[in-house]
């Protein structure tokens, strides 16, 4: 679950645009980041043959996977999407979000320890081909090491491996395909075996997102870390990469050249058509589900719209490039979400109120972190609370006095923390919108399998998380058996500095 090193940004006002459309650059979240990197890491296509002893032998093509991961997103969240984007733009209800388009089944999503999975053990079963237990980052249920696909598509295939994420990079999703921890919360360490201190070496080219706090020296303002390395320069260092992150990042983004050297991590951007290699990349829509831990209908549907954007343009590449496949899928449902709620004990009415979601502008988070420095600033006025942040913010003009007195009434403590005020805001929303949840956390709901490209037939119907990784196996000719036994050859190794930690009681957020 998000904390609050990382909050939402304003939601965007140019709603009325279409999916496939180019949206103005300012607007460009997750799809301008994954442009650059989709269009960047791809290999070029050996098209030429090559003559040996008279015959003509045609060289493999080289192959390429994009794995796309909607954290948190059920099939309701779709049905919620498609609508608002239909009333949105007064559009026709047979219209389509570019999802819709490639469906082709479901996705069973249990873990090993529970019904219900974590985002760790969803990831985990992807990146491993195998259910483990909530919690587990690219280790099985006794706790060890297994391979992924994309360390093996580095170590057998000599592939471009990239990392794309709305979310902290070293979070449960990319990690699980990045790093192996017992627990997690371990973030320290998986940041370190991100960039290169694991058995392995280095088997990620590229990284984009957030968490820049668990690189940083603890003698640096906003680290997350328990120590004083700075990983960053290790990275650099020892490992090679680029680095490009802090105050900046933005023009730095926009000034790097379309052909540089790999790995770049530039928690932003990165191009380069130099490797005749296919490549394997992990794309995750990370902050829908976040929207969704917070009830925050609004967040979550304009999360989920950019997600669509950027399986347009998924799309389009697959449809560009042959012997490109892409695979959408969730690593589980986050909510309980319905569109459609009962207040109150009369007969509902059978409606939502999309209206309800168009006005607002903040997510809920943003506003319960702006009341929170209020508060810290003693700068809080009623004015404050009711124009800017629920009238301007929401789009709230009929606030109630019960609805105000419950901001007010709260207060900060280590165990009331700033996301229990956000569930506030989010609330007036989703009762003026007749938008319920049932839970803050996740549940145990089938997701939908989305494919395109040649051989995803065999995705059609039906399937455990795992068999996705299983396909992804087949469709490279990956060996994970062969990196689990690296990973596991030498008991003494001290790579996984964290594989010492116990998985403690905690409850994990996903």
């Amino acid at each position: 679950m998000s904390n609050s090193r990382t909050n939402y940004s304003a939601i965007p006002e140019d709603l009325e645009r279409d999916l496939p459309k180019q949206v103005p650059v300012y607007k460009k979240k997750l799809n301008l980041i994954v442009g650059a990197s989709i269009i960047g890491i791809t290999g070029a296509i050996i098209v030429a043959s090559t003559i040996f002893l008279g015959k003509t032998i045609e060289p493999e093509p080289k192959k390429n996977v994009i794995m796309m991961i909607s954290d948190g997103f059920g099939p309701a969240s779709e049905t919620f999407a498609r609508q608002y984007y239909t009333w949105l733009g007064e559009r026709d209800v047979k219209t389509m979000l570019p999802l819709d388009e490639i469906h082709v089944g479901h996705s069973r999503t249990q873990s090993s320890s529970s019904l219900v999975t974590d985002s760790a053990a969803g990831a985990t079963a992807f990146a491993c081909a195998q259910k483990s237990y909530n919690g587990a980052i690219g280790v099985d249920p006794q706790e060890v090491p297994c391979g992924t696909v994309l360390e093996s598509a580095k170590i057998h295939k000599g592939m471009l491996t990239g990392l794309v994420v709305t979310s902290r990079i070293t979070h449960a999703t990319p990690a699980a395909f990045s790093a192996h921890v017992r627990g997690r919360d371990s973030e320290n360490t998986i940041a370190e075996q991100q960039i290169g201190h694991n058995p392995l070496g280095r088997t990620v080219d590229l990284m984009f997102g957030g968490g820049v706090c668990e690189f940083l020296s603890n003698a640096t303002l906003g680290s997350c870390r328990t120590d004083t390395r700075d990983l960053f320069s290790e990275a650099e260092d020892q490992f090679g990469w680029q680095v490009i992150h802090g105050q900046g990042s933005r023009q730095k983004f926009d000034s790097i050249e379309k052909d540089v050297d790999l790995p770049l991590m530039a928690l932003f951007a990165n191009n380069s058509k130099k490797q005749d290699t296919g490549f394997f990349l992990m794309i995750e829509g990370s902050r829908i589900d976040m929207a969704a831990h917070t009830n925050d209908p609004a967040a979550h549907v304009h999360d989920i719209l950019e997600y669509q954007q950027t399986v347009e343009m998924v799309k389009k590449f697959v449809e560009e490039n042959p012997n490109t496949v892409v695979i959408s899928t969730s690593d589980h449902e986050t909510g309980g979400f319905t569109a459609g709620r009962q207040i109150g004990d009369e007969y509902p009415e059978y409606l939502w109120y999309p209206e309800v979601i168009s006005r607002v502008q903040n997510s809920s988070e943003s506003l319960a972190e702006a009341w929170s420095l209020a508060l810290l600033s003693q700068t809080t006025t009623d004015d404050y609370l009711t124009q800017v942040l629920i009238e301007s913010g929401l789009g709230i003009k009929d606030v109630t006095k019960e609805e105000v007195q419950r901001v007010k009434d709260w207060k900060p403590t280590a165990t009331c923390t700033t996301i229990d005020l956000s569930y506030i805001f989010a609330d007036m929303v989703s009762r003026r919108a007749l938008i319920g949840w049932t839970t803050h956390g996740h549940t145990a709901v089938d997701v939908n399998l989305y494919a395109k490209g040649d051989g995803t037939e065999a995705l059609r119907g039906s399937h455990e998380n795992t068999e996705i990784g299983d396909f992804i196996v087949d469709y490279l000719g990956l060996d994970i058996k062969d990196i689990t036994g690296r990973l596991t050859k030498d008991s003494n190794d001290n790579s996984f500095g964290a594989l010492d930690h116990k998985l403690g009681p905690a409850v994990y957020h996903g």
